[in-house]
């Protein structure tokens, strides 16, 4: 079960790399930077279902998201500064 937790929080923070750039990419509040954020929300509940995490997994794997869009958007953001 603990194992389950953490793989699922692993493919939701890796998963979220790509999306924080292409977020970061995007005008803040459009509708892409909408589903940037959005977008690997299905794939997480798929995986939560299907290997059957116990509730207590819901906050951690919002957190390993959060995580992995802000790590993603740190090269655009740093860029964007250097501009």
């Amino acid at each position: 079960m603990v194992w389950s937790i953490v793989l699922v929080s692993l493919a939701c923070f890796l998963i979220n790399i790509p999306m924080g750039r292409m977020r970061e990419r995007s005008k803040k509040f459009s509708l892409a930077w909408i589903l940037w954020i959005h977008a690997s929300i299905p794939l997480i509940i798929v995986l939560r279902i299907w290997l059957k995490l116990h509730p207590i997994a819901i906050p951690i794997n919002i957190a390993a998201a959060v995580a992995g869009q802000f790590l993603g958007g740190l090269p655009e953001k740093k860029k964007r500064k250097a501009l």
